[in-house]
């Protein structure tokens, strides 16, 4: 019989937060969308000019777009705190890269998300986008951004490929689109699409 070992329920691991630096403090359901207040876990208190320490001077809340959580569109209110610097009074927040990219809307989960709905799923934009509760262009353009990031920008993409096959064929979704696909054959993947 296997071991059956359970832990304690923790939202934060459940939604995949703790990969993010952020941990929950709060949760509301609301019938069209849950809502997680976060926080960043880790602190931030020295200055990025001069190297002192900073004064805690107030906080400000990030919105985020995160993954669906049962398709129902999740939102991270993540509180992020803002330092003041004792020495040469320089205002910076809490790093929160490792949660989103500056001035992003979505997760890093909801950006990795969206691109695999549309991949492996093959959900549209508009869906992902509803899915996500963001608009259709903030949705595509994150696609974009990690498709570019993830394939196009790695050159070791196509390292090992041997035999590159093209296949051209036409996609039924909401209307007849035509697609050109290259794949390797040794992996099943898709190298580049067009």
């Amino acid at each position: 019989m296997v071991d059956a070992t359970f832990a304690a329920p923790d939202l934060t691991t459940f939604a995949r937060l703790d990969e993010l630096g952020l941990v929950v403090v709060g949760q509301r359901l609301e019938p069209d969308r849950a809502v997680l207040a976060c926080r960043v876990v880790e602190p931030d208190g020295w200055c990025r000019r001069c190297g002192c320490e900073g004064v805690p001077r107030d906080t400000v809340v990030r919105r985020l777009a995160h993954v669906p959580l049962g398709w129902r569109p999740t939102v991270l209110l993540v509180t992020v705190r803002r330092y003041r610097c004792a020495g040469c009074a320089h205002v910076w927040r809490q790093d929160t890269t490792r949660a989103a990219e500056p001035r992003s809307k979505l997760s890093r989960r909801a950006v990795r998300w969206a691109l695999e709905a549309l991949v492996l799923q093959h959900l549209t934009v508009a869906r992902v986008a509803e899915a996500l509760a963001v608009s259709w262009n903030t949705a595509n353009a994150a696609v974009l951004a990690e498709v570019r990031r993830v394939l196009v920008d790695d050159p070791t993409r196509l390292a090992g490929v041997r035999v590159v096959g093209v296949d051209a064929h036409a996609v039924r979704h909401e209307a007849l689109l035509f697609r050109m696909e290259v794949r390797d054959l040794h992996r099943f993947a898709v190298a580049a699409a067009g």
